[in-house]
């Protein structure tokens, strides 16, 4: 039997040689290769190509149109750019995957939330040189301290603007901003995480230590303050103020930059009660079908001149610094642009209980 099956074997690979020596078309590995990779290699596979759109989900009033036309002059690639005004809202249309976006903007607890739940993707460092700008304080933060996965776009502090035209009395805090005289005279960020921090703030608590506890002992402070808050705006809280509707209120550092661009009647105040530091990058949501593109758009952006220009449309503290070297003194002396931000922490994730803070600012806003 020994001897039978020795037979059928030999003969089993005699036939299978035979038959891949008949065949006339030689073998990758039969050539003698005229690439550049060597001889019974495999060819190399060409780099993945850009596709012609770009679909970008962004911060409203953050990308200027003008680097968004300079971009696809150079490169060709059409950017759609669809707008939200909170990361809550964002991550809402991300999860639902409605729609497939190469391109988002999260804040710095968003981005570190996404990854934990492997929702981005890791960039290749090779493919944004650029990113040899981002200045030296903007790097090695908690959320992302190898900027694997984000890309700095602006950073700054939520902080306290006035009119002093109309508001007379000495404003240095939450408590100074949230009384009963400025009843419908208030705008704040439609942001309930920014609200909640601020509470959080005058009881000398720390705005990433949120149980359940906390959200009950700062709920009395929260109900009292939406009922004087005439509007709620993070789209574009500086417009009730430009139009008079408003005269004092908590907005982006960026916003009340171009109002004290505006006119000298303006003040921008970093709250006695302490602040803290946001930082909103650009990012890629896992599966994105055009990476390659998303990547070409953030070594764009990297560009010292181009962000100059975003500096000055939407003037809030520019992490590029080479693009700061391009700035006016003017620019680099607005209070709003470039407060002082040492010290300050950024928010973390919170997990859970971010729903449960979006559930109690949303009941107190329909209670009043």
């Amino acid at each position: 039997m020994k001897s039978m099956a020795a037979l059928l074997q030999l003969l089993f690979v005699s036939v299978f040689m035979l038959l891949g020596c008949s065949d006339s078309k030689p073998t990758p590995q039969a050539t003698s290769g005229t690439g550049t990779g060597p001889a019974g290699s495999a060819a190399p596979q060409p780099a993945p190509a850009a596709l012609k759109e770009l679909n970008l989900f962004g911060w409203s009033e953050y990308v200027p149109q003008e680097v968004i036309d300079g971009f696809t002059k150079e490169t060709g690639i059409k950017v759609n750019y669809e707008t939200y005004a909170s990361n809550e809202e964002m991550l809402s249309k991300l999860l639902a995957g409605s729609t497939k976006y190469d391109l988002i903007q999260p804040s710095e607890y968003v981005i570190e939330a996404l990854v934990k739940q492997g929702k981005l993707e890791q960039l290749d460092h090779t493919k944004i040189p650029n990113l040899k700008n981002i200045a030296p304080d903007m790097k090695g933060l908690a959320h992302d301290p190898e900027l694997k996965y984000g890309v700095p776009w602006m950073a700054g502090a939520a902080g306290i603007i006035v009119n002093t035209d109309k508001v007379k009395d000495e404003i240095k805090g939450f408590k100074d901003v949230f009384q009963d005289k400025y009843k419908g005279r208030i705008v704040a960020l439609n942001d309930s995480r920014e609200l909640v921090s601020w509470a959080m703030a005058t009881h000398g608590l720390d705005a990433n230590v949120v149980t359940a506890e906390v959200l009950e002992k700062v709920k009395p402070t929260l109900a009292a303050w939406i009922k004087l808050v005439k509007t709620f705006d993070s789209d574009s809280p500086k417009t009730p103020l430009l139009g008079g509707d408003v005269d004092l209120g908590v907005i982006w550092n960026g916003e009340a930059a171009l109002l004290l661009k505006e006119d000298k009647k303006w003040k921008f105040i970093i709250p006695a009660e302490g602040a803290h530091m946001y930082i909103d990058s650009l990012a890629i949501p896992k599966g994105a079908p055009n990476k390659v593109g998303a990547q070409m758009f953030m070594d764009y952006a990297l560009r010292p001149a181009v962000s100059k220009i975003i500096s000055e449309k939407f003037p809030y503290t520019n992490p590029n610094a080479e693009a700061r070297k391009l700035l006016t003194p003017e620019q680099l002396n607005n209070p709003a642009s470039y407060p002082d931000l040492k010290g300050m922490k950024t928010f973390r994730d919170i997990g859970k209980m971010a729903s449960d803070i979006d559930k109690l600012v949303t009941d107190l806003k329909a209670a009043n």
